[in-house]
């Protein structure tokens, strides 16, 4: 019997973390559970983009992440990945159960491409009351190239 038609199992082995068969035929086409988590991760964290004069902001609402869990890196020379996760709290008392889990757990990531004239070197990040701001400085726009005159000799 195909377990895997079932959709409570999948689901169960997303949450066990569960190795995927990467020889099984029916699967290697699929996307992967890894890719397909991320992208859950990055269609559930909400994200604004302003565009200042001289930079960009990246507002990302991180809820329950604190600073120094929360990755800010640069790749591909142009792609900013803002990224952290939530951990359901433990609990120390035996007997204690939640009656209802509403509140996302798990992966918090987003992907921004970004401009050309973003400068890679200036970049900063504060995080406060968990709201992530990201700020990425624009380049200097290039100066105009004066015309170039060239002296006419007579002949």
């Amino acid at each position: 019997m195909d377990l895997g038609r079932f959709p409570i199992i999948s689901i169960l082995e997303d949450m066990l973390e569960v190795p995927e068969d990467h020889n099984n035929e029916k699967t290697r086409n699929n996307p992967s559970r890894v890719y397909m988590r991320d992208a859950k991760a990055m269609a559930a964290t909400p994200a604004d983009v302003i565009e200042h004069p001289n930079a960009y902001a990246f507002v990302v609402d991180m809820p329950g992440i604190k600073g120094d869990e929360i990755k800010v890196q640069v790749e591909n020379d142009n792609v900013l990945v803002v990224s952290g996760e939530r951990q359901r709290e433990n609990k120390e008392n035996e007997g204690v159960k939640y009656v209802r889990m509403e509140r996302r757990m798990g992966k918090f990531m987003r992907k921004f491409q970004l401009p050309e004239n973003a400068d890679l070197d200036k970049i900063s990040a504060v995080c406060h009351d968990g709201v992530l701001k990201v700020t990425v400085q624009k380049l200097p726009p290039p100066e105009p190239k004066k015309p170039k005159t060239i002296q006419v000799q007579v002949a």
